[in-house]
């Protein structure tokens, strides 16, 4: 099988022998926010050290459907969203290399003339901030999707939206923000955290301590665990995607299209990036029940789509302490990828939904096949933060599938956030206390 998107973590691991004694800040984590805020950082002259467990972009940030959207989102993201398309858009210039970014659009598609009216908020919601959504009838659809078979009531628009290659674009930055000067270390566990009259004062990696008094922990799907092993807690639970491309095929549509049978985006390739669109599979853990009644809102919101499953994550989690000694192997270390299998049967789906809805590439093979673990907030928005109990360390985790196209703009915010100066992007609204304080949890958006 062709693996030009899963040789991003199939391949053998860069190794580090050894980090440096001291950095201004240290990332944990090598995804799309991790290498965006490394970055950004690197280029303000700062003294960066990321370090990842496996490889860059080697989880979820390498296996996205690609979408760099606004359409549809969280309004507590949208002006981060709208930094990060104008980041994207000068990104090729900027850092020197293709990452296939591209303005196709993106298309929400409505199977009913009352699915269509329920995108009126979102289109009046884009108005106060500029955005060039609209509603279109199904006539004004055959310009943007061609051939397919399905007799849609309209769908919701956004022109400037886009889409880039995750195979290529977090390793990219990453070798940006090396460029800039910052170090970046794969096949380098963080095992904790020293401190120092209640402030961080040193990050412990497997290779040895580095000693820093500003460390952000952006590591996925791993920043609960990790932070609870620092009695701070994040409430964040794990869905797993599963996602294939396939060969070159003939262009049926140049952007994105979400329908509730499949999401479906044209890559740089010539081939197109499929995923099921009306299934988000949840392997329930114990952390399912910890957090059972702070992710309810979000579990009434998708119960039809949501699929629970118990096996073998439930006895890893229940496994694994919940804190370790720092001077030997961690959790991290006997887990570098972080390598679900694709699910059969939503692999069937997609297939069978790709064939009914576009015809004409019915006999376009699947060529590869992945999945992936996407770490959600209970609200599905971001919570990035500074911690109160421990100075010096900050969170950025839970963005809930949409990490990806709002990665370099996070980069920017997170920076700010670091640095102490004004990025111009509010994230007040994305404190971690929102989940503690009373607030209510109401999520605007899915996953």
């Amino acid at each position: 099988m062709d693996s030009c998107v899963s040789n991003t973590w199939t391949r053998p691991l860069a190794a580090t022998s050894s980090v440096p004694d001291k950095a201004d800040v240290v990332i944990i984590g090598g995804g799309i926010v991790g290498v965006s805020t490394a970055w950004f950082l690197a280029r303000q002259g700062v003294d960066v050290v990321l370090c990842e467990k496996g490889h860059i972009a080697g989880e979820q940030s390498g296996r996205n459907w690609g979408w760099v959207r606004v359409q549809g989102r969280d309004t507590r993201e949208i002006p981060m969203m709208l930094e990060s398309l104008r980041i994207w858009e000068d990104l090729k210039d900027e850092i020197g290399e293709d990452v296939g970014f591209t303005r196709g659009g993106c298309l929400f598609t409505a199977n009913s003339d009352k699915e269509l009216r329920s995108f009126e908020d979102w289109v009046n919601t884009a108005k106060d901030y500029g955005i060039d959504t609209r509603l279109i009838n199904p006539g004004e659809l055959q310009q943007y999707v061609r051939g397919s078979a399905v007799d849609w009531s309209g769908a919701m628009f956004t022109a400037s939206d886009g889409r880039a290659e995750p195979h290529k674009a977090a390793a990219a930055i990453a070798r940006a923000a090396q460029r800039n000067g910052a170090k970046v270390l794969p096949a380098c566990a963080v095992r904790g955290i020293e401190t120092s009259g209640g402030s961080v004062s040193a990050v412990v990696t497997e290779h040895g301590t580095i000693s820093a008094s500003t460390v952000l922990c952006a590591a996925g799907a791993w920043t609960s665990m990790f932070c609870r092993s620092l009695e701070i807690d994040v409430p964040q639970l794990r869905v797993k995607g599963t996602v294939a491309r396939t060969a070159p095929a003939d262009e049926v549509l140049n952007g994105n299209v979400f329908d509730d049978r499949l999401g479906i985006r044209r890559r740089q390739d010539g081939g197109y990036t499929v995923a099921h669109g009306g299934v988000l599979e949840h392997p329930v853990t114990p952390s399912s029940f910890r957090y059972f009644f702070k992710f309810l809102p979000a579990l009434m919101q998708e119960l039809k789509i949501v699929r629970l499953s118990l096996g073998k994550e439930f006895a890893d989690e229940w496994s694994t302490p919940e804190t370790w000694a720092l001077d030997e192997p961690t959790p991290f270390e006997k887990m570098r990828v972080l390598n679900p299998e694709p699910t059969p049967g939503v692999l069937t789906a997609i297939r069978r939904n790709l064939d009914t809805m576009f015809p004409a590439l019915a006999k376009t093979p699947i060529v590869e096949s992945w999945a992936g673990m996407i770490e959600s907030s209970p609200d599905v928005v971001p919570i990035i933060d500074s911690v109160d109990s421990l100075r010096g360390f900050h969170i950025a985790t839970g963005f809930s599938g949409h990490g990806f196209g709002i990665g370099p703009g996070a980069g920017k915010a997170i920076a700010g956030l670091l640095t102490g100066k004004d990025s111009g992007i509010d994230i007040s609204a994305l404190r971690l206390s929102r989940f503690f304080d009373g607030s209510p949890i109401r999520p605007q958006s899915s996953i």
